[in-house]
């Protein structure tokens, strides 16, 4: 499974077009949640598919309505919001979920090149300056890491 294709409301219009770069053409391996999870969507869409009849318009997209066309974007922001509430989490922004990931990644300690490839940015600073945060923990535990040096 790749993503090559983005939905995007441009002047009012809904459009489906290629990902912005080639770095967001590449092709990585999605975490088993993640696989299991588009996995499970595209049974649930089939089986839309299959309900729906001539009604069906085949856009070739994981997540549609009933009918397979693309969803607004509205209507899936509220979607979100509904599995956050269901979830038991705090409400946040679909692309919140973009610097949550970078900032666990710096948490995991990964690379950030590692990281820029994994969001798809083009360029570090894109990654390491507007996505990700240190948590107050991480400065704390580097701060006494560097003290522990420095008394060594």
């Amino acid at each position: 499974m790749t993503i090559g294709w983005q939905l995007q409301r441009v002047s009012g219009k809904l459009l489906h077009r290629r990902t912005k770069t080639d770095a967001s053409d590449a092709t990585l391996p999605f975490p088993e949640i993640v696989t299991a999870a588009l996995r499970a969507r595209q049974r649930a869409r089939d089986i839309a598919r299959e309900a729906a009849g001539d009604d069906w318009q085949e856009t070739g997209l994981v997540f549609t309505t009933a009918s397979g066309r693309p969803i607004e974007p509205s209507n899936f922001r509220r979607s979100f919001a509904n599995a956050c509430d269901k979830a038991g989490v705090r409400k946040v922004h679909v692309h919140t979920t973009r610097k949550t990931c970078a900032s666990l990644l710096v948490a995991l300690d990964v690379h950030p090149r590692v990281a820029m490839q994994i969001l798809r940015h083009s360029q570090i600073a894109v990654t390491m300056n507007i996505y990700s945060e240190v948590s107050s923990e991480e400065t704390r535990k580097a701060l006494k890491r560097l003290g522990e040096h420095l008394n060594s």
